[in-house]
Formats: structure tokens, sequence, C-alpha cells
């Protein structure tokens, strides 16, 4: 049970349901949104939430699934099951184009894997749509609505010659217009027009007896009139009756195609509610995704176990203000259980307490209605038989209702039919009349629905009823977090302590005179102010609390990210002594191998000249020659220690590499954990854990390397190294491009890329059919310069767009 009536507009789920509307994509889904109701039965309940989840995955998954066409025929099968009754052209483009995706969505889920998208799957079992019907639609419609030509032979030759009598007409008319022309009998400008569906001339008033024929109108000033010439009243006649005839062909064939319709009306009318069911979830998957909006643990009891839970409604408006309003929503961690039933708001005015127990109702309602809702992945959630809610101002001049009188009301409902599965909902709770009137009756109703072991959520400020929450076991107190110090609500909710209204401290920090607020505390009571006191000490504790908490945590991400980078710095050493030790060991092995070489064929040379002096010298000359060129090698430069990036000190013009990568850049911006960065006159954005910083030697150093790399042929040809990175563009754009043209295209520029040292480069390609994909990305991988190839963010293009990161 749903209490009051008009629950819906007094927790905002109406607007809600005005959402759904505005995302189906046709009547047949809006249908389902009006018939949305609150579900009791678990396992109903589990199944619709399951659809929902699932479609929300497809949607993320980027699918193509159909997303057209989804058009309510129902008005045309109620006029097709009438006997002898036909249906127009327009009635079959939509029945084709809508069948068309009902079978699109069958075959979707059919042919998905097994795991995928079971309880959507099942939704379709029992649909079928007639392949020979849809056939036969098709035969008589094309794909723009139009009737084709061959839908009979008939037709086809009375088209025809229809058109060939038009050509006929036309030329004929237009012939006796530019004799009318000449003699200044039309308009200037004019031409023929249609009458009376025949062709006629708009001739000049005062000249229509000089064209013979006959008036068919006149325009609304009366200077021209209409005139059918005489020598095409034949030709007319013909295309009138062609198309007399034409018209009876196209009926009979409707008829005739309708009469085919009619057995299927029973399967169509089941084809179409399950594509307006299909409407109707694609439609709150959309909301869930903008909601961002999760499934939670289901289970059949009463239980409330949200983490990190929204106000759908207020999330979406501060997310539609973002640019000019950056406020967010602060969420909340909210139990309710068996021990822990009802909750007791409490604290300042405007510090949110409304807003929670609104939420609480809001996402409550939207669950048990199949829609997923705006709270953490690990929540859990539970069903109600019964959710009451008591807020906002009743007041009735008909009834002779006032506003205390109308929550009496509510309240007499409340405690009459609540249950151990009902959720009660009630806003300032006993306000209304004399306070502690209204706190006692106010105590008296809570202890009642304590007793009946109902769940609920209620704010309030009277003490009493935090004194008895804190004493009595089912009720547990919770405050909203307020800032003291700068009179500011944290709007944080904080299940265990009762929260205080900071009237005496507002009053005071905001101006009113002393001698007001002292007199306002003597008639409060020194144990009242004790308490607000002790709550708002313990309000500034918990303040402190967390920031030194925070200040710890950041401290500790701190020594976790240095304890990380020693152990990289330590790995990268180990790793670097490994490949020096293997390629020293190759070096000597290989040159071990050479000397040999060397020396064996210096003895035989020896021997064949039979120690000849000459020959022997000589020899002995390409051996020393040999030693000092092989002896004199260089061990490897030990490569410097460089001090690796951090985005605290990184600042604008400090020169970076890629971890690994040989060119270098200079930093543009740093914002948070990446930074932009400019290599080679083209800016990226790189994350600060994959940059190194370099020393200037470092760099002159890189600088002569890619001076030494460039190709030979370059060399004192005139290429202008500096015109050339200052044209280089560091996209490619090949859409439109041929196969062929395209590959060359990548060659010149991927050679360019390499020769000025570019360290990124993107091929913008498109999707189309994925040859010209195919053919970049291929090129790319056979490319030895090639160090890594990957698509684009999908908000920057996607798999439209391939990236290459060169070495």
């Amino acid at each position: 049970m749903i209490l009051p009536q008009n629950f819906e507009q007094k927790i905002g789920f109406s607007q809600l349901r005005d959402m759904l509307n505005e995302l189906c994509l046709s009547g047949l889904g809006r249908h389902f949104v009006s018939r949305m109701s609150f579900q009791t039965q678990s396992e109903q309940l589990q199944k619709l939430l399951l659809q929902t989840d699932e479609f929300r995955q497809l949607l993320g998954s980027g699918a193509d699934f159909p997303s057209s066409h989804y058009h309510d025929v129902n008005p045309y099968l109620v006029r097709a099951n009438l006997p002898g009754s036909y249906l127009d052209v327009a009635a079959f483009y939509a029945l084709k184009m809508s069948l068309r995706t009902i079978r699109e969505a069958l075959l979707f889920f059919s042919r998905a894997e097994d795991d995928l998208f079971p309880t959507l799957r099942l939704l379709g079992i029992g649909v079928q749509v007639d392949r020979n019907l849809l056939a036969a639609i098709d035969k008589v419609v094309d794909d723009e609505g139009q009737v084709r030509d061959d839908a009979s032979p008939l037709l086809r030759q009375l088209r025809q010659e229809l058109i060939s009598r038009q050509m006929m007409l036309r030329k004929q008319i237009g012939s006796i217009l530019r004799h009318a022309r000449q003699q200044g009998w039309v308009p200037e400008g004019a031409e023929p027009t249609i009458r009376g569906g025949r062709l006629v001339l708009p001739v000049v008033a005062e000249h229509k007896r000089r064209v013979k024929g006959l008036i068919h109108d006149e325009s609304a000033t009366g200077q021209t009139v209409y005139i059918e010439p005489e020598a095409v009243f034949e030709l007319n006649n013909d295309i009138k009756d062609l198309d007399n005839a034409y018209q009876r062909e196209l009926l009979r064939i409707l008829t005739q195609l309708t009469a085919q319709l009619r057995p299927h009306i029973p399967d169509l009318r089941k084809a179409y509610q399950y594509l307006g069911l299909i409407d109707f979830i694609r439609a709150k998957a959309q909301l869930a995704r903008r909601l961002e909006a999760t499934l939670p643990v289901l289970h059949p009891q009463p239980l409330l176990r949200w983490q990190q839970v929204r106000h759908p409604l207020l999330y979406l408006t501060f997310l539609s203000h973002a640019k000019t309003d950056p406020r967010e929503v602060v969420p909340l961690d909210i139990e309710l259980n068996a021990e822990q039933r009802i909750l007791l708001i409490s604290g300042p005015n405007a510090g949110g307490k409304s807003v929670s127990m609104k939420t609480v109702g809001l996402v409550q309602y939207m669950l048990q209605c199949g829609l997923l809702i705006p709270a953490g992945e690990k929540s859990e959630a539970g069903m109600f038989d019964d959710i009451f809610i008591d807020i906002g101002d009743e007041q009735s001049l008909e009834n002779d209702l006032s506003t205390y009188s109308s929550h009496l009301l509510n309240m007499k409902q409340f405690v009459t039919l609540a249950n151990k599965r009902s959720l009660v909902l009630i806003d300032e709770f006993g306000t209304g009349t004399e306070p502690s009137l209204g706190g006692a009756i106010a105590e008296a109703v809570l202890e009642q629905l304590n007793r009946a072991r109902a769940f609920g959520v209620i704010t309030t400020h009277y003490t009493n009823l935090k004194n008895y929450a804190e004493r009595t076991p089912g009720i547990v107190n919770g405050a909203m977090r307020y800032d003291p110090d700068q009179l500011q609500p944290l709007y944080r909710l904080e299940i265990g302590k009762p929260g205080s209204s900071f009237a005496i401290e507002i009053a005071r920090k905001i101006g009113l005179p002393k001698q007001l607020v002292e007199r306002a505390s003597q008639l409060v009571g020194k144990d009242k102010i004790r308490y607000d006191q002790l709550l708002e000490g313990l309000e500034k504790e918990k303040t402190e609390l967390e920031q030194r908490t925070a200040e710890a945590a950041k401290a500790e991400r701190r020594l976790k990210k240095a304890a990380q980078e020693y152990q990289d710095l330590k790995r990268y050493l180990d790793d670097t002594t490994q490949e020096t030790l293997r390629t020293a060991k190759a070096q000597a092995k290989a040159l071990l191998r050479d000397t040999n070489q060397q020396i064996e064929a210096t003895i035989q040379e020896i021997r064949l000249g039979q120690a000849d002096k000459e020959r022997t010298k000589e020899a002995r000359g390409k051996l020393d020659t040999f030693v000092r060129e092989k002896l004199q090698i260089e061990p490897p430069k030990a490569r410097a220690t460089r001090e690796l990036a951090d985005a605290a000190t990184l600042k604008v013009g400090d020169k970076v590499a890629l971890l690994g990568q040989e060119g270098h850049g200079e930093i543009m911006s740093v914002k948070g954990k990446t930074a932009e960065v400019s290599f080679g006159g083209m800016k990226t954005i790189v994350k600060v854990s994959q940059l190194e910083k370099l020393t200037r030697s470092e760099i002159r150093e890189r600088e002569k390397q890619a001076a030494r790399r460039a190709p030979a042929q370059y060399a004192g040809s005139g290429f202008d190294t500096t015109g050339r990175m200052a044209s280089f563009k560091p996209t490619l754009d090949l859409r439109g491009e041929r196969a062929e043209d395209a590959l060359n295209k990548i060659r010149s520029y991927v050679d360019d890329a390499i020769m000025l040292g570019i360290p990124e480069i993107k091929i913008l390609h498109g999707r189309g059919n994925g040859v010209l994909r195919q053919i970049a990305r291929d090129y790319l991988h056979r490319t030895r310069e090639v160090a890594s190839v990957a698509e684009e963010h999908a908000d920057r293009g996607g798999d439209g767009v391939t990236i290459a990161v060169l070495k």
C-alpha cells in the first residue's frame, strides 16, 4: 500500500516517469511507462531489475542494437482485422520497418553468447515475424515508403504509360507556353501548374481570350486565370484515365496484401507487445546510465544497506548546471535492518534532513518499480509491502483541516496500518502545535511504530525524541553534519548520535543582539544549553579527527608512492645490470671468435709464404691492425641516473622524456596526475608516472644522437628539417581515400615521423567498413620503428582513429 494518493508527486517520482516517457521511442514504450507500478513480489521485481541491468550493459558495450522504427501499428491492425478493408501505403511502410526492427532485435539476442543477456533473451520466446509476410510487403513498398513500380506487371505497364504521356504533355504545353511568353500573354517567369488534377497555364486575365482552352481557376486578385489549352485536352484525359487505372490496380494490390496480413494479426499483436517492452526497458536503461545507477543485491525481506546513494533528481539537476554551478550531490551511507529499523535524523535547518528522508523514499520506490538505483555497486536492498509518507503542508479549507490536523490524520493511518513490512517516512515529526504537547504525541506515535516493528526515516528537532531513540532498541539517532565555525551545512549523514539545531550559536554568530541571545539561553535553561554545547563540541572533535585522518592517509599514500618508485628504480637498475652483462659476454665471445679466426688466418698465411719476410711482415701488420681495432672497444656508457617525474615538482618548461623512449619534449601544463607535453611541435596528454626529467647534458646528447640517426640521403641535399618539422601535422586524415593511395600516404607519413623524431602519430581513417583501419594497422604492426599501436579514446574517435607510438 502506498499513502497518500499523491505519493509520486510528493516524492518526485512523477518527474522520473516523465523522463522515461521522453526517453521512449514510441507510444508502445510510453504505454508501459504509464503502467509501471510498485512491485511487492521479489521474484518478479528481480526479473524486471535484471532486464534493465542487462540492457544498461548492452548500451554501454556499444553493440549495434536497432534503435529506429519503433512504430505503434496497433490502430492499423484494428483496421486490417475488418474483412474487406485495406491499409494504405504509409501503414504498410510502418509495418515493414517496425517488423524489420523486431526481427533484428530477436536475431541480436539469439546470436549473442549464451551468458550474455539471458533475461532479455527470454522475452523473445514465442515472438514470430513471418518472413513471407515481410517479403510480400517489401515487394510492394520500398525502404523510402514509396510503391515499387514492379509491384505487379499491370502496375508497371500503367506507370510507364503514365510517364510517357506526362512527358508528351509537358513537351506540348511547353511549346504553347513559349509562344504565350513571346506574345506577352503570361506573367513574367510563369510555369505550368496543376489545377483539378490537370496541367494548366497561368494567363494574364486580359489575354484569356487569346488562349483557346478551358478555364479551371483564377488567382485571388483575379489578375491571373489558369487555362487548360485545347491542344492538350486529349493528353490530360489520357493521363487522368491512366492515373485512375493506376490507383485501381494499387488498391487491388493493397487489398490483397491486407488479406494476406489478416491471419497473422494475433502473432503481430504479440510481436508489437515485445517491441513496446523492449522500448520501455531501453528507456529505463538510458535513465540508469544518466543516473550512473546500479543493480543492488536484492533481498526478499525489508532491508536498506545502501552505500553512496544519491537523490536522483538532485543529481540530475546539479549535472545539468555543472558549468554554471559546480556543486555536487553529497552521497549518503544508510542502513536499516531488523535491529536498527527506525532512523531519527536531527540537525540544523537547511542541513539536508528532508533531502535524506526523501532520498530513502524515492530510491526505494524506484527500486520496487523496476528501476536501477543511484547507489554504490556493493549496496543491498530489501522489499517493503507499504510505503507511507507525511511531508509538507496538507492544510485544507474545504475539509476544515489545519496543518497539524492533517499530520495527525496521517499518523492515525500510519499507526493503524503499519507492520513489520512497512516503511514510514515522516518529515518534521511533531511540529505544527505547542512544542511540549507535539513532542509528547510524537513520542507516543514513535513508540507505537516501534512496537509494530515498522521501518522508517523520521526527521525532527525535538530533544525528547532524540532521548527516546537513544534509550530504545530498534531506533537509532542520526545527525546531519554541520560546521559550527563556518555556520555551513556539510550535508553528510552520520548514524549513531543525535544532531544539534545550533539555534543559539547561529543566532549569536549572525549578529543578533547579545542581550537577546543571553535571554534566550536563560529561557531555554542550562540543561538544554549544556546538551547543545556537548553536541557542538562533539561535532568539532569529529571534524578535527577527520582532518587528521585525511592528513595521515595522504602521508601514507606519499610513503607508498615513494616506496613504489624505489622498487621501480631498483628493478630498472637490476634489469640494466643484467642487460649490460649479457651484452659484455656476447661481445667478449664474438671478440674471442674473431681473434682466433684472425690468428689462424695469419698462421696459415705465414705457412703458405714459407716464412717469407715481406709476407710475414704484412700478415703481422694485419694482425696488429685487427688487435688495435678490436681491443679498443669502449665499455658501454652507464646511463645517467634520471629524476622520475613528480606532479608536485613538475613545472612548465621542464624537459622530459617518455620512459624507454629516445625523443624528448617540453612540459606545457600540469593537471593533477597528467601533463600536457610538446613532442616535436605535437602536443599530447601523458601520465606523469610515465615521464622522467632530463638534464641539459642529456638533452644535448639526445639531439646529437638524433642528428646522427638522420638518413644519409638528406645530407647535403638541401633537406629542410626545420621546415618539415614546422609543417608536419600530428594527424593523417585518410577518410575518403582509396586503399592503394592510403597505403602510399601512410608510408610517406610514417617515414617523415621517424626521420623527424616524432614520438606519437595519429591516423584518422573513420569507421566505415574497416578497410582503411585494417590497412593502417597492418602496416604499423609491420614497421620495426613502431613501438605500439592502439585505438583512440572513445570520446575522441574510438576505433575510427589509430594511435602509434614510435621508438
